[in-house]
């Protein structure tokens, strides 16, 4: 799962975090190697204000995000509780009520 962000994913981090500067993670002092978990963990202030960033992105930007999760290359068991709840929800309203269901089982699985 561990990947090196590509132009495309370091676009949407800037457009999810506008105000994170360095795309170092400071406790684990590497390079981010996902999207939703830095600004999750590091920026986000509340599930409402992951939401609202979410809210954001286009549809194609949400489904690209969602892919890369099925796909192994994007981290969900790295994203807060409450954020993944959020994440789910945006899912469900903007892509899939069935991709946020399998989003879901996916997060229980993998907190397993």
């Amino acid at each position: 799962m561990a990947r090196k962000l590509n132009p495309k994913d370091l676009l949407l981090l800037r457009k999810l975090a506008p105000e994170l500067v360095e795309t170092t993670c400071g406790h684990a002092a590497h390079e981010f190697r996902s999207v939703l978990p830095p600004v999750s963990q590091h920026v986000s202030t509340s599930p409402g204000d992951f939401r609202e960033r979410l809210m954001k992105l286009s549809d194609d930007e949400l489904n690209y995000l969602v892919n890369l999760i099925f796909e192994g290359m994007e981290s969900l068991h790295c994203v807060k509780k409450e954020h993944a709840d959020a994440l789910i929800e945006v899912v469900g309203a903007r892509i899939s009520k069935v991709i946020a269901t399998e989003l879901l089982e996916l997060y229980k699985f993998v907190g397993d």
